[in-house]
């Protein structure tokens, strides 16, 4: 049977080797060939020794997403649609800056919690992906991003002279965040298994505070995650109170607000952040007013946060409009003067649907499991 290896954390690389009859070294090896170097053919990898690089031609294979779109927008963001068979597409979203660049990483064709202002929720839910699938988005884009980067000798020359920290997030992915398609804790042990490659010095090495997953809530997996492998979390919170999130996150009627924010305050014993990042996407007339503010405010008092207001973004047959300049700015600073750090996410990449909330890709099957399926099993 023929194996993935993109599949494998380096723990999981090992067992494969030993299997094998191969020293269990061999696995840091294969790791920098395939996740530094970008090197899928195993006759490139040169330090193996020739029967290894045989045996593994012969029993695996490593195979990532097919790219089937990729668009740029206007102010630099990317988005890449990829195939993961039967039909169905995902969506990855790279987003540069000064210092930095940030891929947005999907979990699952589709999602099942349904959010009621996301385009992915209104898609449907097809399957979780695999760990190849999660991370090979990350292997395409750095291999796509130094491929450009490569092509051309006037970035190249400016690269030479300019602080290289700065230039690099230009080349290469250094940030990662779990906010593309699905919900990452609903697929729990292939993301795990996915950021324990991004995390390896061996693979990726990204540091914890660089890699956040974003999740709607789902309790007990928080603190599984806590246990197995902190990073920097994120919660998509997005109302001050039950009745206004059973409507826009409807996980919420099994995990309600109470529990929540205690499962954040457990979680941040553990994390890399001294702060637990609370998303809170502004929708006209409906959360955004003075007065959810203040809820909010003496909602969160106890729990060391940090607010990040999200415009809406606006997709087809969507029910909602986005909070005018002048809510978001009064309910920012509102939050600020409670003593909130506070920030306005800004709208990157929306000119090619990608922007948060937009992300919608391929769904195909998606009445196979249902929403209320999917929520039952979590």
């Amino acid at each position: 049977m023929t194996v993935n290896l993109l599949d494998y954390d380096r723990e999981g690389l090992i067992d494969f080797l030993v299997e094998m009859g191969e020293k269990p070294f061999r696995a840091k090896q294969i790791l920098k060939w395939i996740h530094q170097s970008n090197q899928s053919d195993f006759n490139q990898m040169s330090d193996l020794a020739k029967n290894l690089r045989t045996k593994l031609s012969e029993s695996s294979v490593i195979a990532m997403p097919q790219v089937t779109r990729d668009h740029t927008a206007a102010d630099g963001t990317r988005k890449w649609l990829l195939s993961v068979g039967s039909g169905n597409g995902i969506e990855s979203v790279f987003i540069p800056e000064a210092n930095r660049g940030t891929l947005c990483v999907s979990s699952q064709v589709g999602c099942a919690l349904a959010c009621a202002f996301c385009a992915t929720g209104k898609q449907g839910f097809n399957r979780n992906l695999s760990v190849a699938e999660i991370v090979g988005q990350l292997w395409l884009a750095n291999k796509m991003l130094v491929e450009d980067f490569d092509r051309q000798p006037l970035a190249k020359m400016q690269a030479d002279i300019a602080d290289p920290q700065i230039m690099y997030s230009v080349r290469r992915v250094t940030n990662i965040v779990m906010m593309g398609m699905g919900e990452p804790l609903a697929n729990f042990e292939n993301v795990v298994t996915a950021l324990n490659v991004m995390l390896d010095d061996h693979a990726y090495g990204l540091s914890r505070r660089r890699v956040t997953v974003s999740t709607s809530g789902l309790i007990p997996a928080m603190d599984r995650l806590r246990k197995r492998c902190p990073v920097a979390l994120a919660v998509s919170l997005h109302a001050p109170n039950d009745p206004l999130r059973d409507y826009l996150v409807p996980i919420n009627q099994k995990y309600p607000i109470k529990d929540l924010l205690a499962a954040c305050q457990r979680y941040l014993q553990d994390a890399p952040r001294d702060f637990i990042t609370f998303e809170y996407v502004m929708l006209d007339g409906i959360n955004d007013s003075a007065s959810h503010a203040r809820e909010l405010i003496k909602l969160v008092r106890d729990v060391p946060c940090k607010f990040n207001l999200i415009p809406f973004n606006a997709f087809p047959n969507s029910e909602f409009r986005r909070s005018s300049s002048e809510s978001i700015r009064v309910f920012r600073d509102m939050l600020m003067q409670a003593g909130l750090m506070t920030t306005v996410r800004k709208t990157r990449g929306d000119d090619i649907a990608a922007a948060c909330g937009q992300l919608a890709g391929r769904v195909y099957d998606k009445t196979r499991r249902t929403a209320k399926e999917n929520i039952e099993a979590i």
